[in-house]
């Protein structure tokens, strides 16, 4: 019954003036507000995307004192449709549910580590716990439907059967065009089972859209090549149009008419290779992008982040992220299947109807883990009011990923500032990055740290690509650390000529690993585009400071717009055909819009149209190519004289620089300052470019002389040795060509802790970080006593390193006999007993991934038998200068750092240690701790 008590004609009075401030608030121009009627389109001629559409319902509710059914959010495209809901709405003082569910799940001890694929993963669990709750749907009031794992296990089996009685068979593609719910989760799962390939695409959120909404995604299904298309009741009718355009389309189905099937299902041979699904990536505009992921892909990320976040089946992962999308599928459900927690799943729609579901589902469920883009978090920020919130509890969370598109840090402190006061713990908020060609997780921050912000000088950043730490202020920009790369994985950051750079320096992010797509389905060009010698391109801008990845751009022209991928090729050739548009005069790219928390749409066109009516016409006609196109009107359409789009000198368009151009304050009615700025723009458009061929001319250079100045050196300095009659001489030659070198190539050895060191004739065991090729000349530049090196006893076998090693009385160890190994071990205790001076890098090795990795003990057992003290070194720099994998030196410096000395028999007698086994693990512990502080790289002590 409705609550309203003004007239019709009042109430569509008033609904039209909340819209037409609103459309104020947007600087759309009066002219056309006015113009604005009960029957105009709020996409078309308004030109509101989702976001705002949501704000204008929000506004509506509050307006009118009533509660909007969630249908209206999909479904209202004009003002007489919104009044219509006003009407027929009730009272909005609905009272929130706090009560905590009285679900809880039994801790499981095991999970599936030896499954190679998804499906083994469902029977592992099906088979050990059929009626362990894994999915809750959430709903305002009582319990949603509960998904167990036996459920899944046997309706998406039964979907399986249903497909494979319409005749789908091995390998073939199976679209699953399907909302958040129940039947999603049995499609896709009946897809893997039938043996076919579940390929996940964005559902119809409109249904006056419905028709239009499939036609687009008909290259997709195309790419794919679908044999089935699994959809809702209301879209088949409609969908029948795509088998024309879809040649290898033979079914159109739904969920309940698969599970009709009287037949039985016939299992297929699924392997860790076989692709367990396609992501696209490109939406449904130009080619589509398949990220091909197998199970192995899948599973290796899966097994990857739940290292990096310590999960297991006491977690609660709450999620309102569509299942098209790889950060919903993979990261909150797969996820959860995979470790045994509880999935408590609604939808988007119902998320942006109502940001305020998400936390009170967080609260109602003890939810532990939740992620979102960042957009949500401002929505959140922007839309909850505290007395919508009363008794909310979000104190169970763990971790709260942001991620999906630009992290803002702005964002980030408001949102911990605002919601700790119910219980959010700022160490919760943890932005990550990821993307579809890597499964979905690449970096994830240690564990219960909360955000950390990086900030540098904006001008060396945007001129040189040099990331200087500055205090805040005016010049300064700041980035949020994405954090450390996933286990088993790697990234590198490289030039544009595809040489890695130093830290702090920004360029290309590149990565591999084993959760690293092979390519695009069926596209060949593209796929090759995507690697770059063994890494894949991630087409993301960053930099690297202490092993963390900072974000800072995009070199690919993809825009995120609330976390949806759009793609602007397509859109700059529709619209550059209107009439009074000039073609091949357009740009379209993405701008950060604080008040939103995400990209705004921008559409740049040049025109020569001076009427008003006919520009607005225009602007009309672009926000109706832009709805078909891409799903949502731009945000802006700036219309602006000929000759203003910038353009690169084969013609390209320079959409960095327009975006600069109309952040800079380009106004179509300011012809002057407008054309001032661009005669700068264009002026200045070539010194990034000179700017980088200096750089690259320079690094060229530079690692030309530091090989010539190396190799003479070291051959001289080897020579020596391997001729010197007198071992007390060789130490202090080795040392000398050290400094040479040093001075030679100009590297600074910074050098702190000296006091540290002990007397020449006071032996010790020395441990250090292993970082690089050229470790040894910055310890040579540090230490005067004579070492003995402990090697691993594959260099005794080299010409040039083992004569040289050899000489130097190096102590050759075997990593991998075990018998071999004691043996060895025994040998060094006695040498270390007999005075002798040892160095050790614990680590055994060094990898192009930054960071500390697991220590072995042969150091510290010396050390404990011996009675010598272990004497830890913090060495940086020398990874930076030479990485590993690549034979192209850069400048920088060392800086080694001398901690203090930890003595064997006073941890023995203080902390009563019993045997040398406890005082090693002891002197372990201590050395990486003091190594961990001054190594500037991450802890991979879990990555043995």
């Amino acid at each position: 019954m409705s609550v309203i008590t003004d007239s019709p004609e009042q109430s569509a009075e008033k609904l039209l003036t909340l819209v037409r401030r609103l459309g104020g608030e947007l600087n759309i121009r009066p002219a056309r507000l006015q113009a604005f009627h009960l029957d105009s389109r709020f996409d078309r001629e308004l030109g509101l995307d989702s976001l705002t559409r949501m704000e204008l319902l929000t506004r509506v509710e509050a307006g009118f004192g009533v509660r909007l059914a969630e249908a209206v959010y999909a479904n209202v495209e004009t003002p007489r449709d919104l009044l219509r809901a006003v009407l027929a709405a009730h009272n909005s003082a609905a009272e929130q549910v706090t009560a905590i569910s009285q679900l809880q799940l039994q801790h499981l001890q095991t999970a599936p580590d030896g499954a190679q694929t998804l499906l083994e993963v469902l029977d592992w669990h099906a088979a050990r716990h059929p009626d362990r709750p894994h999915i809750q749907s959430y709903q305002d009031e009582g319990e949603g439907e509960i998904i167990t794992y036996g459920q899944l296990q046997s309706r998406s089996a039964a979907v399986a059967a249903g497909l494979q009685q319409c005749g789908l068979q091995p390998r073939q593609a199976v679209a699953i065009m399907l909302p958040s719910g129940g039947e999603y989760f049995y499609a896709f799962f009946g897809a893997l089972l039938a043996g076919g390939i579940p390929v996940p695409i964005y559902p119809p959120t409109r249904s006056a859209h419905l028709e239009d909404h499939l036609l687009r995604h008909s290259a997709i299904l195309d790419n794919c090549q679908a044999a089935v298309l699994v959809t809702v009741a209301e879209a088949l009718p409609l969908a029948r149009r795509l088998k024309p355009q879809v040649q290898s389309l033979h079914t159109l189905t739904t969920v309940e008419q698969l599970t009709q099937s009287q037949a039985g299902l016939v299992r297929q041979t699924v392997v860790a290779g076989d692709l367990a699904f396609l992501q696209y990536t490109s939406g449904s505009t130009g080619t589509p992008k398949g990220v091909m992921l197998s199970h192995a892909n899948l599973l290796a990320n899966v097994r990857a982040m739940g290292v990096a976040t310590a999960a297991d089946s006491s977690d609660v992962f709450v999620s309102w992220l569509p299942l098209y999308h790889d950060m919903g599928l993979i990261g909150a459900w797969l996820g959860s299947l995979y470790h045994g927690m509880l999935l408590v799943n609604f939808s988007s729609l119902g998320f942006l109807a109502r940001p305020s579901r998400w936390l009170w589902a967080i609260h109602r469920y003890r939810g532990t883990l939740t992620a979102a883009p960042n957009f949500a978090y401002e929505l959140c920020l922007k839309r909850l009011k505290e007395e919508s919130l009363q008794g909310l509890d979000l104190s169970s969370l763990r971790l709260m990923f942001n991620g999906a598109e630009p992290v803002n840090p702005a964002t980030l402190e408001r949102f911990c500032d605002y919601f700790g006061r119910f219980g959010l713990e700022r160490k919760a908020m943890t932005p990550v990055y990821g993307l579809a060609e890597n499964s979905v997780g690449l970096t994830f921050p240690p564990l219960q740290r909360g955000p950390l912000f990086d900030c540098v000088e904006r001008e060396t950043l945007a001129a040189q690509g040099r990331a200087v730490p500055c205090a805040d202020g005016a010049g300064a920009i700041r980035f949020p650390s994405c954090g450390v790369v996933l286990p088993r994985h790697d990234i590198r950051i490289v030039d544009g000529a595809g040489r890695e750079l130093p830290e702090r320096e920004q360029g290309q992010l590149e990565f591999r690993g084993p959760s690293a797509t092979a390519g695009y389905y069926r596209n060949p060009e593209r796929s090759r585009e995507l690697f770059h010698d063994r890494w894949v391109k991630s087409g993301d801008l960053a930099y690297v400071a202490g092993g963390e990845v900072y974000l800072t751009g995009r070199v690919k022209d993809v825009i995120i717009h609330a976390g949806r991928n759009i793609y602007p090729h397509e859109l700059e050739s529709a619209v550059g055909r209107l009439n009074g548009v000039r073609e091949g005069c357009v740009a379209v790219f993405g701008c950060a819009d604080a008040v939103s928390g995400t990209e705004k749409l921008v559409v740049m066109a040049e025109s020569r149209e001076m009427d008003e009516a006919g520009r607005e016409a225009l602007c009309t006609q672009v926000n109706e190519i832009a709805a078909d196109l891409v799903g949502m009107p731009p945000d802006a359409v700036v219309l602006v004289p000929p000759h203003t789009v910038l353009k690169t000198s084969s013609g390209k368009i320079r959409r960095s620089a327009c975006r600069e151009l109309y952040e800079g304050g380009l106004a179509p009615n300011g012809p002057h300052s407008a054309k001032t700025r661009l005669l700068r723009l264009k002026l200045a458009a070539g010194l990034p470019h000179l700017r980088r061929w200096l750089r690259e001319t320079a690094a060229l250079g530079y690692a030309a002389y530091a090989w010539t100045v190396l190799l003479s050196v070291s051959t001289l300095v080897w020579s020596v040795i391997a001729l010197c009659p007198v071992f007390a001489w060789r130490w202090p030659i080795f040392r000398g060509g050290a400094w040479l070198l040093t001075r030679l190539t100009g590297t600074p050895v910074f050098r702190h802790g000296l006091n540290h060191l002990p007397p020449l004739d006071k032996p010790c065991i020395y441990v250090c970080n292993h970082t690089g090729y050229l470790d040894g000349l910055a310890l040579a530049c540090t230490i005067a006593q004579p070492l003995l090196f402990v090697a691993k006893i594959e260099l005794a076998g080299q010409f040039i390193a083992g004569t040289f090693l050899r000489r130097m009385r190096a102590e050759f160890v075997e990593r991998f006999d075990y018998q071999q190994g004691t043996g060895d071990a025994q040998r060094l205790a006695l040498a270390a007993r007999q005075g002798r001076s040892l160095l050790y890098f614990p680590e055994g090795r060094f990898t192009h991934r930054a960071g500390l990795l697991p220590f072995r003990m042969g150091a510290f057992l010396a050390a404990a038998q011996s009675h010598l003290p272990v004497l830890p070194l913090a060495l940086r720099g020398s990874r930076d200068m030479l990485r590993n994998e690549t034979w192209f030196p850069r400048r920088g410096a060392f800086t080694v750092t001398v901690g203090e000395p930890l003595d064997p028999l006073v941890l023995r007698e203080q902390e009563g240690l019993a045997d040398d086994w406890s005082v090693a693990l002891r002197l372990r512990d201590l050395a990486r701790a003091q190594m961990l502080r001054h190594c500037g790289e991450p802890d991979l002590g879990q990555e043995g």
